[in-house]
């Protein structure tokens, strides 16, 4: 695997896919330690921050493990839940954590999902846009499959709009990202891909103009540790 993989989309979805198969087995620790243990509430945040609807159909998009997969189920008991998810490993892992009768796992591309246009009512997402081969087909995907009042909720690590602001940053998630992957896997560079994916990614400002070209009415937006992670929230038009 090669940093350079992540500038062209085929090779960035390959890179993905064997990336996460290696980390599937740490990815729960990671996140936890990476955000100081924050990851969970930043979750319940996204959770609260969707709407009361009584059955609706959520599509949770590069799902991993599970986490928020699960967090929809139970926030709505009575609604349809999918997990979608590249890499077969998180998917074993996501069904064995699993209990609610309410929730299913399926192998696909956030970019390609294969669901009616127009099916869904909540699409989410943790660490999920970043890591899409090609960022605007995954919003273009969220935008098909989400019905007219639809609403999309993402929490992602997030790029500062000033070139001062954006080097500390990346600094930081190498230096954390470094650590941890020496630590779990004797490879520096398994995390430090975090920074470089984030390098890569349009800045806040910009993402968020993004979003509304893809046709969405941003509706919150949220920072944690200083504009490090971002919740976003919108509506289909």
């Amino acid at each position: 695997m090669k940093w350079q993989d992540l500038a062209a989309p085929e090779r960035k979805r390959e890179f993905n896919r064997q990336l996460f198969t290696e980390v599937a087995g740490t990815y729960d620790f990671i996140t936890r330690a990476l955000s100081f243990g924050r990851d969970a509430a930043w979750k319940q945040q996204l959770i609260a921050a969707l709407p009361a609807w009584e059955r609706p159909y959520c599509v949770d998009l590069a799902c991993g493990t599970g986490d928020l997969t699960r967090l929809l189920a139970r926030r709505y008991p009575q609604a349809s839940v999918l997990g979608l998810d590249l890499t077969e490993p998180m998917l074993e892992l996501a069904r064995a954590r699993s209990s609610e009768s309410n929730v299913r796992y399926v192998q696909a591309d956030m970019g390609a999902t294969g669901l009616a246009a127009g099916s869904v009512d909540i699409v989410t997402g943790g660490y999920a846009l970043r890591n899409a081969p090609l960022l605007e087909t995954a919003l273009g995907e969220a935008c098909r499959i989400l019905r007219p009042g639809g609403v999309g909720a993402f929490l992602d690590f997030s790029k500062p709009p000033t070139r001062g602001a954006q080097c500390m940053e990346l600094a930081l998630l190498k230096f954390w990202g470094g650590c941890w992957g020496w630590l779990l896997h004797r490879n520096p560079e398994v995390y430090i891909y975090i920074a470089e994916s984030l390098r890569r990614h349009p800045d806040r400002a910009e993402f968020h103009g993004l979003i509304e070209r893809s046709g969405f009415h941003l509706t919150k937006s949220e920072c944690f540790f200083a504009g490090v992670t971002e919740l976003v929230v919108f509506e289909k038009a």
